[in-house]
């Protein structure tokens, strides 16, 4: 039986084990003392940041080893707080669209300022291009990976999508939201059948029991993983390695991950005459 999370917002089943037993028990061990001292959730999301810039910095030193373990504390702190703002907005009511953009923009600020001073710090036009790269296979990795981690927790409460995604907001904005939100059209016999399910709820379970393993798998894709992953390259003396890393098997990671997901979505969209009658339990996303 899987026993939820406090905040009920995470699936524990397809959690990151370091998110589980280190990350998330630190920001609730710190939610009661910031929701006492005023701390708002956006405040949190700064201080986030500013870890993360820290650790870009002390892994910019990444030739000594103690500079190494200071960046992974760091980076740690900016987990926690990147975990602790939505914490804080949900226990105190104050969650907004401004709230989830300052989030956002925190998250992959602090990628875009490893990538950089790691590049910086090789100093070499080798290195830059494989930086580069290696941002390039890092941004759609996760816009999908954030995408299927929606999908999968909206229907394992039995929620429908009506139609697929159509991403507002700036530029780069829509262009995020565009690689997120692309498996949509691909997923929606899966959304109606569970629509139209006499008991949509009882159908979600059954596809999250199933979509538990790659899930599971592509929780690899996680800040988390990234965040060890540049510690071991940095301690290592190779901090390229974490950009071959990015480049190779992260990548191989989300598409063996994003076909076992889409074979799961399969069996389950093709409806029984049970679940034939009209459609209920939809739910409309961002721009519709």
């Amino acid at each position: 039986m899987t026993v939820p999370p406090p905040d009920g917002s995470r699936d524990r089943r397809i959690e990151d084990p370091s998110n589980l037993y280190l990350v998330h028990p630190l920001g609730r061990l710190l939610l009661a003392p910031a929701i006492r001292a005023g701390v708002s959730a956006n405040a949190v999301s700064v201080a986030g940041l500013v870890l993360g810039a820290g650790a870009a910095l002390a892994y910019s030193q990444w030739h000594h080893p103690a500079y190494a373990v200071l960046g992974l504390l760091l980076s740690i702190g900016w987990l926690v707080a990147d975990g602790l703002d939505g914490m804080v907005a949900r226990a105190t009511g104050t969650a907004s669209p401004l709230g989830r953009a300052l989030d956002g923009l925190c998250d992959h600020g602090v990628f875009a300022l490893l990538y950089v001073t790691l590049a910086w710090s090789v100093g070499t036009a080798g290195g830059w291009l494989l930086a580069i790269a290696a941002a390039g296979c890092h941004a759609v990795q996760s816009s999908l990976y954030e995408g299927d981690r929606t999908r999968f927790h909206r229907r394992a409460k039995g929620v429908a999508l009506a139609a697929p995604a159509v991403p507002t907001g700036s530029f780069l904005v829509r262009l995020y939201d565009s690689v997120s939100t692309s498996l949509d059209r691909i997923g929606m016999p899966l959304e109606r059948r569970i629509a139209a399910a006499p008991d949509p709820q009882a159908v979600g379970r059954a596809y999250a029991a199933d979509a538990v393993a790659p899930m599971r798998f592509m929780a690899l894709l996680t800040a988390n993983i990234r965040v060890w992953t540049i510690f071991a390259a940095c301690l290592l003396g190779r901090p390229a390695l974490f950009w071959w890393v990015e480049i190779g098997p992260l990548t191989l990671v989300a598409s063996v991950g994003i076909l076992w997901h889409r074979r799961v979505e399969r069996a389950y969209g093709r409806a029984s005459s049970a679940d034939e009658r009209p459609a209920a339990f939809y739910v409309k996303e961002q721009g519709q």
